[in-house]
């Protein structure tokens, strides 16, 4: 063990809690809003309702499909053969504190100003600058940043294209017709099976390996089918007393018809949360599981950090708490100034989100929630015309997708000299 670890040890371990649970705030804040954005923003449930619902659905996602194991360098970005860590495990303490110091600073700026920023791109930016200036250029693997790169296009689109098939779908099915409530009863369980199935696939594939059951692809899409059939009879029983208030006045009769879709993205807000959970909460607590493995180890390099569960109650703990205390503001952006959202509009965004995660938590594609939201509201937006958008802000978000990789290097890159002179 190194004579830094054997005197500081503890004292980092510490470190790492606190900024792993102000990293957590941050992707509370801003993240955990991004999901819960629509939702709020269609006013199908409210903040304390989506708190609520974030806590119970995060927690279930971090745990079944986020894993008991979480990589220690956030999707191989390090180059572990030429970092020599096993000889200078100090250096990677440092490196995690700061990207965990650098991402979380970040994410509480772009909260504030109400930016619906990445958290995965915050905290791979900060482990890039660490890594650039505390081991060396050849230890970072560019090849993992082009594509993470290219994902700033491919998530959005990908995303927007699903959520204007599925607006479009809603549309034709509902919207335009001659009577669009007794429609929208007709259609809205299929809607409901349809949010079943994809969380259950992404639950059985991914998430039961890591509790220590294994489905193959057929049984767990028996068994999607299933849940999607009970989740749509519950979706069936809570519309089935929702009467259309039967009045000349169009806007009345859209007001019965939304309510419907409002139970809908009840469904939907659950499934969202549960995505980003299976997807996101590593990106708080991977880097402390990595500090608290070498501490813990004695200074031994894993590639791989076990997961201890108090590890998954700071971080939740944390995610829920910058929801409850800063969310607002994110939630805003989301779910008012870019396009304007009703149940209908936002049920379509989320499902096409969660689905654009659930594919990529399956096929390995590193994206991000925010960036998929965002592409999806977008989508909806364009399904109504260009002129539904508000632009100025539109481009703004983007700016902030943009910058996020380079502020989170630099703000890791001061933190890492910082914590080198303290403890070297």
């Amino acid at each position: 063990m190194s004579e830094i670890l054997a005197q500081y040890g503890t004292l980092m371990l510490a470190l790492a809690c606190i900024f792993g649970f102000f990293m957590a705030y941050g992707v509370g804040a801003n993240d955990v809003a991004n999901a819960m954005g629509t939702s709020v923003g269609a006013r199908a449930i409210t903040i304390k309702q989506a708190i609520i619902i974030a806590m119970v659905f995060e927690f279930a996602g971090a745990y079944l499909a986020g894993g008991e194991v979480t990589s220690t360098i956030r999707s191989g970005i390090i180059d572990l053969e030429t970092a020599g860590f096993d000889t200078n495990p100090e250096l990677l303490v440092y490196g995690m504190l700061s990207s965990l110091l650098a991402a979380g600073t970040w994410l509480l700026l772009a909260s504030w100003k109400g930016w619906p920023v990445s958290t995965t791109h915050s905290i791979i930016g900060a482990i890039i600058g660490f890594a650039v200036v505390g081991v060396s250029v050849d230890s970072v693997m560019w090849g993992q940043v082009i594509s993470i790169v290219a994902s700033w296009v491919i998530s959005p689109v990908f995303s927007g294209v699903i959520a204007f098939i599925i607006f479009l779908s809603v549309q034709r099915l509902v919207l335009d017709t001659d009577d669009p409530f007794q429609n929208a009863k007709k259609y809205i369980p299929g809607y409901i099976f349809l949010v079943g199935f994809m969380i259950s696939m992404v639950t059985l594939i991914k998430g039961l390996s890591h509790v220590g059951l294994e489905v193959s692809f057929v049984q767990a899409t028996i068994y999607a089918v299933g849940i999607g059939l009970v989740t749509m009879t519950i979706g069936y029983f809570l519309i089935r007393n929702i009467k259309e208030n039967v009045t000349d006045n169009p806007d009345d009769r859209f007001a019965s018809l939304e309510r419907l879709f409002g139970v809908l993205m009840i469904f939907t807000a659950c499934s969202m949360a549960f995505a980003h959970g299976s997807n996101d909460v590593a990106n708080a607590i991977g880097p402390l599981a990595a500090v608290n493995g070498v501490i813990q180890s004695g200074g031994v390099f894993a590639a791989q950090s076990q997961l201890p569960v108090w590890i998954l109650l700071l971080g939740g703990g944390g995610l829920v708490i910058g929801l409850a205390t800063l969310g607002y503001r994110v939630i805003a952006t989301i779910g008012r100034n870019i396009t304007e959202l009703t149940p209908s509009r936002g049920f379509a965004a989320e499902i096409a989100a969660a689905t654009t995660v659930v594919i990529a938590s399956g096929t390995g594609i590193p994206v991000s929630t925010t960036h998929t939201l965002v592409g999806a509201v977008l989508g909806v937006g364009l399904a109504r015309g260009i002129g539904a958008l508000n632009l100025g802000v539109v481009g703004r978000i983007f700016l902030s997708w943009v910058i996020t990789l380079p502020v989170g290097a630099a703000l890791s890159i001061l933190f890492f000299f910082l914590f080198r002179a303290i403890f070297g």
